[in-house]
């Protein structure tokens, strides 16, 4: 008689900042772990153990617990109950989902500011397209979508609509992941750039058709590339 043996899953290790002791900590542990999936520093199929988060985060489980319920209810991560919870693949539906409720609230926004021509804000924006173009021409990627996210966040605020900002940003998480894995793709950000300024220079004309134009356009590059991301990352993206 033989015996098997399975090899123990190598730990995953995570720095986490400086909790902010003035605020709960499930909150803040949910808002890092997703920044880690979303930016895909935690790929899919990673196994996080309840135990050792506590023990890296310095936390009981039960907030541990609490974030990694929240990180399933957005389907960053499958928890099966009593074994073990795993980072998700991204969920290409859920994906496309995201991308039409963006794109409808996001076409309002451009048509609006392009009906009103606000000169300050026209400059602001190709201020962040210069921010953009240095880091894509350093290759930092993170940081570029973080500037991408910046660009477009101030386009919300100008319309007098931040919480919207923040209902996309909490469905987008598997559109987001699959727009990192676009992001170093080459051509991409050159295509991000292009849009950006097709889009500024639309509101700057006071062109609100054109705008929308540019917007639309702009919208659709992820999604587009599909098949080229998966076969790029085959094991990361499902249906």
């Amino acid at each position: 008689m033989t015996s098997t043996s399975t090899a123990p899953i190598a730990p995953i290790v995570i720095t986490p900042p400086p909790l902010d002791r003035s605020r709960h900590a499930a909150p803040q542990v949910f808002e890092h772990l997703r920044e880690l999936i979303i930016g895909m520093r935690l790929a899919p199929a990673t196994v996080l153990q309840r135990a050792e988060l506590a023990a890296q985060y310095g936390l009981s489980q039960t907030p541990i617990r609490d974030a990694l319920i929240k990180l399933g209810e957005e389907g960053l991560v499958d928890i099966f109950p009593q074994h073990a919870t795993v980072v998700s693949a991204v969920n290409v539906t859920l994906a496309r989902q995201a991308h039409f409720l963006r794109r409808s609230i996001e076409l309002e926004i451009v048509h609006t500011l392009a009906a009103q021509a606000d000169a300050a804000l026209v400059n602001r924006l190709r201020d962040s397209i210069e921010v953009q173009r240095v880091l894509a021409g350093r290759e930092n990627y993170a940081e570029f979508v973080l500037a991408d996210q910046a660009f477009h966040r101030q386009m919300y605020e100008a319309a007098q609509v931040p919480e919207l900002w923040s209902m996309v940003r909490r469905q987008s998480g598997h559109l987001d992941r699959l727009r990192n894995l676009h992001v170093p793709i080459p051509g991409k950000t050159a295509r991000v750039l292009r849009d950006h300024v097709a889009i500024v220079d639309a509101i700057a004309a006071g062109d609100p058709a054109a705008a929308q134009a540019a917007l639309r356009e702009h919208l659709s590059g992820t999604l587009a590339q599909l098949e080229e991301i998966r076969q790029r990352f085959p094991h990361y993206v499902k249906d």
